[in-house]
């Protein structure tokens, strides 16, 4: 039975991950910050600590063909030098000082989770894709980028192979952040800003991004390539709010607010970022990913919303 190692097991993607991989015939080994109990589908666990430039991974490491790097520091608040700050410890260096260890412990494949970020943002017309110059537009994008140029060099003479996965906003069970204040935002029946927004976004849920992951391990196509991954449908906001509501039995109340006043709104008070997010277009191409890989996603949208909103119904309406 091969043994893989899961960065960031504990996390929002990692406890989707490990069950799945354990289901696949895999030993899962999880790394974690702190001893606790060990994450549902792990076999065993190994305490690193915070990752960084000194991290040590040869315990680790130890009797492990396969890597899987989600750990990764996201949705940082602090005051942008600090935040940047963290994404180069943690995004770049982290992964940089993983990444030499493991190609100098006989690790076959090094799967990492990137985002479409590294591309920066699209036209609404022509979705993103692996061969895309680069652009990120903001410090995050940035030290996810940096770290896949120093996974590639980190590979060069040895025999492990780096796999990257960009993937759009991620949804499913312990989902935070944007997604799961829209799902109160729908929950509530709140009328919303959103009914003039004309955008088309991707997104991915968490068992389809899983399921790609698990096919990059071991595909032979796979190697030594970037690959994007969605749901395979793209949506408008104010479609997106309609499937939610739809998942949740809840009525739509959009009002027809212009965009360039939502912009303006979100500009001063310094929700910029948010407002983009839910007014801009970004979508990506995953046609090369399913002819290369034979991979089709897991789940449709709508069967992925209705589970989240099963665990959202459970759990999610308390957290913030």
């Amino acid at each position: 039975m091969k043994r893989v190692l899961v960065t960031g097991a504990g996390g929002f993607v990692g406890r989707a991950l490990c069950p799945m991989l354990q289901q696949a015939g895999y030993r899962v080994r999880a790394a974690v910050r702190a001893a606790g109990p060990t994450p549902a589908g792990a076999s065993e666990q190994v305490v690193v600590g915070e990752i960084g430039a000194r991290t040590e991974w040869p315990a680790a490491l130890e009797g492990v063909e396969l890597v899987v790097h989600l750990a990764a520091r996201v949705h940082d608040m602090q005051a942008a030098r600090a935040a940047a700050a963290g994404y180069l410890e943690t995004n770049v260096r982290g992964t940089q000082r993983l990444a030499q260890q493991a190609a100098t412990h006989d690790v076959r494949r090094f799967v990492y989770l990137s985002s479409v970020k590294v591309n920066g943002a699209d036209d609404g017309a022509h979705p993103c894709t692996a061969d895309d110059a680069p652009q990120p537009r903001d410090a995050y994008g940035a030290s996810k980028w940096q770290a896949e140029q120093l996974l590639r060099q980190a590979v060069s003479g040895h025999g492990m192979q780096p796999a990257i996965i960009r993937s759009p906003l991620v949804y499913g069970p312990g989902v935070r952040a944007n997604f799961l204040r829209l799902l109160h935002w729908v929950d509530s029946e709140r009328p919303l800003p959103l009914g003039a927004v004309r955008n088309r976004r991707s997104l991915v849920s968490v068992w389809t991004l899983c399921d790609l992951v698990i096919r990059t391990l071991e595909h032979p196509a796979a190697a030594n390539r970037t690959w994007m991954v969605s749901d395979g449908e793209d949506v408008s906001t104010p479609e997106l709010v309609h499937r939610i509501a739809g998942a949740l039995h809840r009525r739509v109340r959009l009002l027809p607010v212009p965009p360039s006043l939502l912009y303006l709104a979100g500009a001063l008070l310094g929700r910029g970022a948010e407002i983009r997010r839910l007014c801009d277009s970004l979508t990506v191409d995953i046609a090369p990913t399913r002819a290369a890989l034979g991979w089709s996603p897991l789940l449709s949208m709508d069967e992925a919303l209705s589970r989240t909103v099963n665990w959202y119904r459970t759990e999610g309406q308390t957290r913030q």
